[in-house]
């Protein structure tokens, strides 16, 4: 999202520079209270990965707590979009941090009875990952209300430095805690995380919705946001390049408790250490960012990143001394982070404002379903090949696709998706029910036939946008009798959808409407009509012409 929600007036009272967001007092308290909040996660999740293998010394064992935290985030992130979207944010917010807190309690319980077995930790975990599923998107979607426009880029950044300062100290705080005080004690410091959280959110006064005729219910958002990536081509290319490097990078993640116990000799402590060293490094990649993007592309950080993992995965797999360990875990933060800004960052430039949590929320799920499925097939590899030798295996892997995937570009996320506004109302006999549908529009053109192939192709690649902004179905059309005679047309589920189309055409797809009206010839300009279903209890379908000198829809 990159407008402030007209709903919250935030004050134009921020300075410039990286810190700006902080002197906003809504923006800088809950800030804090999530940075306290995913310390405390941290620390939740070091106790149950260690204690996991305190319980099993098998490989798949470890993996599975990495899957069960990720997995329900790659089945819940699309749900979690679009219901941050139709509730009161601050309510679900609230709720969620009531759930993660009934984990911590629960596992807190049964570790001070010595009743936590394997399946427990894996249940609870998977619980823990439904409230970080229906929390991801939320967290981002409030950002535009605390801060005014111009600090919008630095609150997101300083989102990301806040969870990598979390996880600089939650690793180690909480590894800290398991090996001097025990599991009961680190849990319990989760659950007073959240304590701050609740408060915090309390205190927040959020404003309560505004209604709107045409507010997206559940199940019509979800599908449109489905439409909608389903369509989009550069949203394509951000997933798969995002599926391969999470899902072969997941192996050093999933064996990382292993690799601590088993190759490096270490006990919790060190573990705890280790992934403070992965924070603290992505703190240092993030200071560095701004630096290696003068001299680096998108696509050439991805790949500086990824050679870097596998650098480090390889160093991993020779059991190096703790010292070296810890330091090849902090260039292994640095990486990490310079992928996930970087994809993400790809993926926030090309979506639209409508969509941008959806179109987020597909992303986690492609994220965490790598995350997940990588993380059980490293696993299983690591139970017949030896945790060193899937390490290297998975360095190989990571390279070579790297190199391979390469050549297809991460797209640029210069369009303007600003909503252009500039399709008018359309006109109609009666008023129409929002429910109505499916409609059909019809848009009629007059084409030179010199001009027919230019055209058709203009018209595909509009095709594209119909359907990103709400049609499920789009053709093009000949009159045989008049060949120059050509017709668009494309199907939307109901008339409030359609309605909502008019609202999401951005100017970059103005621009491609322009191209394609570009080829049109005649006195008169292209004629737009809509047609309703005339399904039972509709008295008449309405037939609607657009205006003639902005056609579109």
């Amino acid at each position: 999202m990159q407008e402030t929600n007209p709903k919250t007036p935030v004050p134009n009272t921020s300075g410039s520079g990286s810190f700006g967001p902080l002197r906003q007092p809504v923006f800088a308290v809950l800030w804090v209270a999530t940075v306290l909040g995913n310390t405390g996660s941290f620390m939740r999740d070091v106790a149950s990965s260690w204690l996991v293998t305190d319980l099993s010394a098998s490989p798949a064992a470890v993996a599975m707590i990495q899957v069960a935290g990720t997995l329900p985030i790659f089945l819940l992130a699309i749900p979690a979009g679009v219901l941050s979207d139709i509730l009161d944010r601050r309510k679900f917010l609230i709720g969620i941090q009531i759930l993660l807190a009934g984990v911590s309690i629960t596992l807190m319980i049964l570790s001070h009875l010595g009743l936590l077995t394997v399946s427990s930790l894996i249940a609870l975990t998977f619980v823990g990952g439904i409230g970080a599923a229906l929390m991801g998107p939320t967290w981002q979607s409030i950002v535009p209300e605390l801060v005014p426009r111009q600090d919008l880029k630095n609150a997101v950044a300083l989102n990301s430095l806040g969870i990598n300062i979390a996880r600089s100290i939650g690793p180690a705080a909480g590894g800290l805690l398991l090996a001097s005080l025990g599991a009961a004690v680190t849990y319990s410091a989760d659950v007073l995380s959240y304590v701050f959280v609740v408060a915090a959110l309390l205190w927040w006064r959020r404003p309560p919705d505004r209604d709107d005729a045409l507010s997206e219910h559940f199940l019509g958002a979800f599908r449109a946001g489905l439409r909608y990536a389903r369509a989009s081509r550069p949203l394509h290319i951000v997933l798969y390049r995002a599926l391969v490097f999470f899902a072969v990078s997941s192996s050093v993640w999933a064996l990382l408790p292993l690799v601590a116990r088993e190759l490096l000799k270490g006990d919790a402590g060190f573990y705890g250490i280790l992934l403070g060293a992965v924070g603290a490094g992505a703190i240092g990649g993030a200071l560095l960012l701004p630096r290696l993007r003068q001299h680096l592309s998108v696509d050439g950080l991805l790949l500086a990143a990824s050679l870097v993992s596998a650098v480090v995965m390889v160093i991993l797999s020779l059991a190096p001394p703790k010292a070296a360990a810890i330091a090849a875990l902090l260039a292994l933060g640095m990486a990490w982070i310079v992928a996930l800004t970087t994809l993400n960052g790809a993926a926030q430039a090309i979506l639209p404002n409508w969509v941008r949590g959806r179109g987020l929320a597909v992303y986690l799920t492609v994220f965490n379903g790598a995350m997940a499925g990588g993380s059980l097939l490293w696993g299983l590899v690591a139970q017949e090949a030896g945790v060193a030798m899937t390490l290297l295996i998975g360095a190989v892997a990571l390279v070579v696709l790297s190199l391979v995937l390469h050549r297809t570009k991460l797209p640029s996320g210069e369009a303007d998706l600003v909503a252009s506004n500039h399709w008018p109302e359309p006109l109609t006999a009666e008023p129409v029910a929002n429910d109505r549908g499916p409609v059909v529009i019809l848009i009629e053109y007059r084409v030179g036939g010199e001009n027919r192939d230019a055209f058709l192709k203009a018209m595909h690649g509009l095709a594209e946008e119909r359907r990103r902004d709400g049609a499920y179905g789009w053709g093009v059309t000949e009159d045989v009798a008049d060949p120059e005679r050509i017709v668009e047309w494309f199907m939307v589920e109901s008339w409030a959808e359609h309605l909502r189309q008019h609202r999401r055409v951005s100017h970059a797809d103005a621009d491609l409407q322009g191209e394609v009206l570009r080829f049109h010839i005649g006195p008169d300009r292209p004629v737009v009509r809509h047609f309703l279903s005339m399904g039972k209890g509709a008295a008449s379908s309405a037939v609607t012409v657009g205006d003639p000198s902005r056609a579109g829809g």
